[in-house]
């Protein structure tokens, strides 16, 4: 094993000899660049919290999101967002609990927790900036159904990623939203689940 890991090693060091010593990104917002960027699945995690019999909180996390921004620094109120959530690869701590929330319910019926549509789409429809932050009012399809969600989002940093990671150009955000999961038709175990899911999203995008 030590073996395999020296290996490992002396392999990886000139890739990490190589890597800047300070990160890329920057928190001044004049670091970002007009264009198209496409949502970053490695790096685009949305985090989701419910109350659980009112003893704790519990937390999954959807991955895998794609899907693009369009945004130019000079007019920012003309954003556009369109990412697709892939609900079916939704993590647990769990595996027992993840299995459970994405297999359908006995006798071919529905899934518990989520419908049988398992992807779900948010469509920006106005952007509103204010310094550093914005609200971002939107579309979210979930289950087959469609009802307008805010969130609240914050510029977390813009810049150019490595040439061996890349070498485009970055931005990323931090929003959070809360919505209520009868409202979408997946009102199963409520209230002994809470209704309200409280959202908290790391979003990603690299320029195309």
């Amino acid at each position: 094993m030590r073996i395999v890991s020296l290996a490992a090693l002396l392999l990886a060091a000139p890739l990490l000899a190589q890597m800047p010593t300070t990160p890329p990104g920057s928190r001044n917002p004049a670091a970002v660049t007009a264009g198209t960027y496409a949502a970053d699945p490695n790096h685009t995690l949305v985090t989701w919290t419910v109350d659980h019999m009112g003893f704790t909180p519990y937390t999954g996390i959807f991955g895998d999101v794609t899907g693009t921004l369009t945004l130019d620094p000079r007019n920012l109120a003309a954003t556009k967002v369109d990412v697709t959530i892939p609900v079916s690869k939704v993590t647990t701590a769990s595996s027992g609990l993840t299995a459970h929330l994405t297999r359908p319910a006995a006798s071919g019926g529905k899934p518990d927790f989520f419908g049988a549509d398992m992807t779900a789409r948010f469509v920006s429809t106005r952007v509103v900036v204010a310094g550093q932050k914005a609200t971002v009012t939107g579309d979210l399809t979930l289950n087959g159904v469609t009802r307008p969600v805010t969130l609240a989002a914050e510029f977390y940093g813009a810049g150019t990623a490595p040439a061996q990671m890349g070498g485009k150009a970055n931005v990323g955000f931090h929003a959070t939203a809360t919505i209520r999961r009868s409202e979408f038709g997946l009102g199963f175990a409520v209230p002994i689940v809470s209704d309200a899911v409280k959202l908290d999203i790391a979003a990603g995008f690299m320029k195309q």
